[in-house]
């Protein structure tokens, strides 16, 4: 990652956000900014910046694709309650690179078809190929997060599930996929707030769902049920990252930098190129 992408966290953003050993969610404040000095209007300068570097990367990444069909890939896992800020982060972070790179799936009830196999089984379909930005709005962590608050599974397949979720994470890992998790992190208070603007504005009404408003009354129970995901999926090949998402501005920024973060891991360059430079700068002159 850039020195300047660097220079606007006081501190690791990665590490502050990051799900560890004791991690308790309910001591994550939604409302915070961890790592970040300023406001939003120095957000919003940030982030452009940061917009060109990933667009960049995934340039590179995309460009290496094209002549190594094994190179990397980089997915990203959003999961949140529904109003924190999923579209926000796939239109503002993700929609600044080049489209022909990244392949977006939102995962909404499974079905029939879907339902008749493994619950990963649609999960694997959707995997960014080599050179692609993945992005999962909702994910495999449905399976473990709705089936367990609504008991549409018994506990010992949730308990399956878990198990199964790493395996296949390892595996992707293993074969070149750089997983990145996100849980947007809402308070409940915001989220009334959201859903009352999409009540209050006729541009808005296609978005509410009255079914919103009936999760809202299991808001304990998905904590809970996140807390249990955390303590059971957030691996060293795949760790989580919590971020506080009341301030839209903050979880954009603090979500690009993670994926700054990745590509700089991955470390994609231009490939090579394979015929003679001078001999075709000669050829195409004499045209």
């Amino acid at each position: 990652m850039g020195k300047d992408a660097e220079d606007i966290w006081s501190d690791d953003v990665a590490q502050l956000l990051r799900v560890s050993e004791g991690f308790i969610l309910s001591g994550v404040d939604p409302t915070g900014t961890p790592g970040y000095a300023h406001g939003k209007k120095q957000g919003a300068k940030d982030l452009a910046t940061g917009a060109a570097e990933l667009d960049e990367y995934q340039d590179r990444l995309f460009a290496r694709s094209r002549v190594d069909a094994t190179h990397s890939s980089v997915l990203l896992v959003l999961q949140a309650m529904d109003t924190a800020g999923k579209g926000g982060i796939i239109r503002h972070v993700v929609g600044s690179v080049d489209p022909q790179g990244v392949k977006i799936t939102a995962f909404k009830k499974p079905t029939p078809t879907e339902l008749k196999h493994d619950f990963l089984w649609r999960i694997e379909k959707a995997l960014p190929e080599a050179g692609q930005i993945g992005v999962f709005d909702r994910s495999q962590y449905e399976d473990v997060l709705v089936a367990k608050v609504r008991e549409l599974a018994p506990p010992e397949e949730i308990e399956r599930r878990y198990g199964a979720i790493n395996d296949f994470e390892q595996e992707l890992t293993e074969n070149g996929t750089h997983v990145l998790k996100v849980m947007l992190h809402i308070s409940y208070e915001e989220q009334r707030a959201r859903l009352m603007e999409r009540l209050d504005r006729p541009d808005k009404h296609w978005k509410f769902n009255p079914g919103d408003v009936d999760e809202r009354s299991l808001w304990p129970h998905y904590m809970s049920a996140y807390q249990t995901v955390f303590e059971r999926t957030s691996t060293d090949h795949a760790p989580w990252y919590v971020v506080p998402a009341d301030h839209k501005w903050y979880a954009r920024l603090a979500v690009q930098t993670l994926l700054l973060r990745t590509f700089a891991a991955v470390d994609p360059h231009w490939p090579v190129a394979d015929y003679d430079i001078a001999t075709e700068r000669a050829r195409l002159a004499a045209t």
